[in-house]
């Protein structure tokens, strides 16, 4: 996928734990590694303006995208 989770680097800026964040934004420690480790397919836009919120951030400083072959569309992307 085209899209990449830079969610590691900007914890690390902050000097905070995936659970001090999970604790803060009200997400599930699972669900937060499954965005950290790229495995994510979706994330609400209430998620991400919780995340920015807390890691005082914009949201191309979490997500990027970076171009690549074309990935085939998804049944609901068609």
């Amino acid at each position: 996928m085209p899209i990449r989770v830079n969610l590691d680097r900007v914890l690390l800026d902050r000097r905070m734990s995936l659970t001090e964040l999970a604790d803060r934004v009200g997400v599930t420690i699972a669900n937060l590694s499954i965005l950290k480790t790229g495995k994510a397919r979706a994330v609400r836009f209430s998620t991400l303006a919780a995340l920015c919120r807390e890691l005082d951030c914009q949201p191309g400083d979490l997500l990027v995208y970076e171009a690549g072959p074309e990935d085939p569309l998804e049944d609901d992307e068609a």
